[in-house]
């Protein structure tokens, strides 16, 4: 095995393996109580598909909201927005729903990783040159200004002339790594994506790689309730602390003093964090707290409707006021629970 990854995680804080048995904690708790109906947790998995596309995308400067993600996979025209960023969006969305779908028999390696980088920016037109393909150029990561000019380099990343050898002794050493159990798997899916984010590979593409990536890594390791709460709105929600843990950690790679506690800790706290939120899942009530009380009522009565019905049909039955039942409509959507017919005012609604 490749020492100087080994180095790194050796005599790691104890701090960072208590957060490591509380995930684990609540890892066995999903695994042994899991038993939400399938239906709900289709709906559930439909509803973070969005939610994960929508803030991975914007972590990387993407200005669609999750309804406008929603819209955009639906296809429906949304002109006040970037092609660019409408593209990166059905690039994510497709790439994350083949990981939750088809994770146990995705093989970790090289050829993934590349594979993954061609499918994340097919439908980018302006990466078609470099899609699935390693670096040709050196790339930097550096401040920018509003008009996008860099301002202040702050660190640089694996020359382009580098990147295949040091991508392979990475890839390598993760996969023995996991084959050898000498380290807990979330310290090793944990080194992998900041070195990852440290040589970066590709021309562009890979903070949100990296994040499809975890996703992957974490469920191949009996993180199984991923698909059911956000990763990416997570981090998306405590950007600054993301991005500050990263470089505190990568400056410090490839010198004397090397210390990736910084990003081991944020890394762990936010899969901690996923996993309590998973768990609360697991009750009925927990379940129920998806809706609130009003927003229960416009479901009771859509659902127990076969017909496809109007805001006003909703309002005339239930009372409540018309901004109220907007509101539940755009959540029930997200949630996947009922499906929008037409636009204006012909928009009407059914179940699903």
């Amino acid at each position: 095995m490749n020492n100087k990854f080994n180095n790194r995680i050796q005599g790691l804080p104890q701090d960072i393996y208590k957060i490591i048995d509380e995930i684990d904690s609540s890892k066995s708790k999903w695994e042994s109580g899991a038993k939400l109906d399938p239906q709900v947790l289709g709906k559930l998995k439909k509803s973070v598909l969005i939610t994960s596309t929508g803030a991975s995308t914007r972590i990387e400067g993407s200005e669609l909201s999750d309804e406008d993600v929603e819209r955009v996979m639906r296809g429906l025209s949304i002109q006040k927005f970037k092609n660019r960023d409408k593209q990166e969006v059905r690039g994510y969305f497709e790439i994350l729903t083949n990981v939750f779908e088809t994770y146990k028999s995705i093989p970790f390696s090289e050829s993934t990783i590349k594979f993954f980088h061609k499918e994340l920016l097919k439908y980018v037109e302006k990466d078609a040159v470099h899609r699935g393909t390693y670096k040709a150029t050196d790339n930097k990561v550096a401040m920018v200004n509003s008009d996008g000019e860099p301002t202040q380099i702050l660190f640089d990343t694996t020359s382009a002339w580098l990147t295949s050898k040091e991508m392979q002794e990475l890839v390598e050493w993760t996969q023995n790594a996991f084959l050898e159990k000498k380290f807990h798997p979330l310290i090793i899916i944990g080194s992998f994506i900041v070195e990852f984010l440290l040589i970066r590979p590709f021309a562009d593409g890979n903070g949100r790689l990296s994040r499809v990536l975890s996703n992957l890594l974490l469920l191949q390791h009996g993180y199984e309730y991923m698909p059911y709460v956000s990763q990416e709105k997570l981090i998306e929600d405590n950007k600054p602390e993301y991005y500050v843990a990263l470089r505190q950690s990568q400056k410090t790679i490839r010198t004397d003093t090397e210390n990736i506690v910084p990003w081991l800790s944020f890394f762990l706290k936010i899969i901690l964090e996923q996993s309590k939120r998973a768990i609360q899942l697991l009750s009925k009530e927990e379940v129920g707290k998806l809706l609130s009380p009003q927003q229960q009522i416009i479901w009771n009565f859509i659902s127990k409707t076969n017909a496809e019905i109007t805001p006003l049909q909703i309002f005339k039955n239930t009372k409540i006021p018309r901004p109220t039942i907007n509101q539940a409509l755009v959540k029930l959507l997200r949630l996947k629970w009922i499906e929008r017919i037409g636009l204006g005012r012909a928009t009407r609604y059914k179940r699903r």
